[in-house]
């Protein structure tokens, strides 16, 4: 019995077509995310051509026309529609490689007149990013361009791996250039949540203004306005029991103004207008219902925003003071540290404890403070003292920071 022979097979004798079999295999083995990168790579040149004509040309434009009044707004122009093609680049990234970059925050809103939204166009950090992103691009879109061209007619072997090496380029390119810059938008983010706080703040301040006028000085002077009428009705039959109502009423009247008085010192007081914040601190403490000692070295006279924070953070910490602590003592110091930095100190020998997590007005005295740069700090242990610190940076009464004087 004979032993089987293999059979051979002559490659020029096997069927027509079968020599493209394993490319035809490879190419529908290629996955939706290959295809979509090839898509990507294509469109790489006639974007980046349409990119780099613009950016060029503006940018040329521009600077050749500086000298005259029409360059900046060509400039100006010119950014603003960069901006837009980062936006469309990112959607481009987002549909066809799935890669999610965060828009970069609006540029800031507009000063007033046209020349101040021109130069805060080309202020904006974000457009000239994008600019170089398509000024770049262009050279990296012919080459990722034929490389895709390559792929798709010769390179099946490769083909996934080649794509996804390519696109990982344009995805570092779109994140380094594209993508929001961390520390800015942290701090632009900031900034809103800050501007959040003062609004909200500011809202508080105007119910309790409206509170208090209508619990108290409102309520006495139509108290007043009704003994006055009672006393003119009794005027002609009973002159005493009139002249009475008449002392009552002026009492009501002085007790209006008064409280009329302390609102508007609560609003700004005169005294720190007149005088600054060493008489308004001391008359702080003199009203404090704890014996409170000022002590206030400035040299010169911050500006006036900068006075009120201080006069009214002192004030709630007084205020604090009075409230909770159980203090004999406390004192209100304010120092300039250098040329840049406003301190002030309030401290109390009372029984400790404060938390600015507690509901003893530091937390949202925080959020003021943060909202302007400032810090807090409080050193309260059980049993005390306690001692606030509030760092503010300093500005000088022109509006100009220390450093600049």
């Amino acid at each position: 019995m004979t032993a089987p022979v293999a059979a051979s097979v002559d490659p020029a004798a096997a069927p027509k077509g079968a020599g493209s079999a394993a490319p035809r295999q490879q190419r529908l083995a290629a996955s939706a995310a290959t295809w979509r990168g090839l898509l990507f790579l294509l469109l790489n040149l006639p974007l980046g051509i349409i990119g780099f004509v613009w950016v060029t040309t503006v940018l040329a434009l521009g600077a050749g026309l500086v000298v005259t009044v029409i360059g900046i707004p060509v400039l100006a122009l010119g950014l603003q529609v960069c901006r837009m093609f980062g936006t469309i680049e990112r959607v481009r990234a987002r549909s066809l490689l799935g890669l999610r970059v965060d828009a970069p925050s609006r540029r800031p809103r507009r000063r007033a007149g046209g020349l101040g939204a021109m130069f805060a166009a080309l202020a904006d950090p974000v457009s000239w990013r994008t600019a170089l992103y398509l000024f770049i691009r262009l050279p990296w879109g012919i080459v990722s361009f034929v490389a895709a061209v390559l792929l798709l007619t010769v390179g099946w072997v490769v083909l996934p791996a080649a794509t996804r090496g390519l696109v990982a380029v344009d995805r570092a390119m779109i994140r380094s250039l594209l993508s929001p810059s961390e520390g800015v938008e942290r701090r632009i983010r900031e900034l809103e949540a800050d501007r959040g706080a003062l609004a909200d703040a500011a809202a508080a301040d105007l119910r309790r203004i409206e509170r208090d006028l209508h619990d108290g000085a409102q309520a006495r002077l139509v108290a007043l306005a009704m003994g006055l009428g009672l006393a003119k009705e009794k005027l002609a039959d009973d002159p005493d029991a009139a002249a009475l109502m008449v002392a009552e009423a002026h009492g009501e009247a002085k007790l209006a103004l008064q409280e009329l008085r302390d609102l508007a010192r609560g609003i700004h007081p005169a005294i720190l207008t007149d005088r600054g914040l060493p008489a308004a601190l001391a008359s702080l403490a003199a009203r404090c219902t704890v014996a409170t000692r000022a002590d206030v070295e400035l040299g010169s006279r911050p500006a006036a925003a900068l006075e009120g924070i201080v006069y009214f953070t002192a004030s709630e910490l007084l205020t604090n003071i009075s409230k909770h602590s159980r203090a004999d003592s406390a004192s209100v110091e304010l120092r300039r540290l250098g040329a840049a930095t406003l301190l002030l100190q309030v401290s109390d020998d009372g029984v400790g404890g404060a938390d600015p997590r507690g509901g003893t007005g530091l937390a949202g005295l925080t959020g003021r403070l943060d909202a302007l740069d400032g810090v807090l700090v409080v050193d309260s242990p059980p049993g005390g003292p306690t001692v606030v610190s509030v760092e503010l940076p300093w500005r000088d009464a022109d509006g100009g920071p220390g450093s600049h004087r």
